[in-house]
């Protein structure tokens, strides 16, 4: 039986943080779908589009990957799919009580659906999709935390 896995985000915009976490899960599922999820709480620095194409263009080398959109409940989408896990990243504690509040409510939905946590390398703790925006706001060379596609999409806004 095929394992696989939905690793859910924002995603905007996809950084070099979350690609070490999808290569990290792919040693561990047949199959991972970046699931682009929106959150209608949280303005986008990138539309829907500009973030699948980021995400499609900076995984098309990775082998037994999906870029997907779904804007229901992700646990709903795992079940759509088959898959039986969330990937989720941990940089800091701070995230640790977010993502220990959102696995309590997957559960609540569908207890079947484990959340399976990576930790952030050391070197990656500090980049976030929101430090991402800042840098780049402002000028930063922002190069060497995100793939070439971001860095080109910044380039155009």
């Amino acid at each position: 039986m095929k394992r696989i896995a939905v690793y859910p985000g924002s995603f905007d915009p996809i950084t070099n943080g979350h690609l070490l976490i999808l290569k990290r899960s792919l040693g561990v599922f047949d199959e991972v779908v970046l699931l682009l999820a929106v959150n209608p709480n949280k303005k986008s620095q990138f539309s829907v589009d500009e973030r699948l194409k980021m995400m499609k263009e900076a995984t098309k080398d990775f082998p037994n990957v999906k870029v997907d959109f779904y804007d229901g409940l992700t646990v709903e989408y795992c079940k759509k799919v088959g898959a039986k896990h969330l990937i989720r990243g941990l940089r800091a504690v701070t995230d640790f009580e977010y993502e220990f509040q959102l696995a309590a409510a997957n559960e609540y939905i569908d207890s079947d659906i484990d959340m399976v946590f990576f930790m952030s390398r050391k070197e990656e703790t500090f980049i976030s999709s929101s430090t991402v925006n800042q840098l780049a706001e402002n000028g930063v060379d922002i190069s060497s935390l995100v793939p070439p596609i971001v860095v080109e999409m910044y380039k155009g806004k």
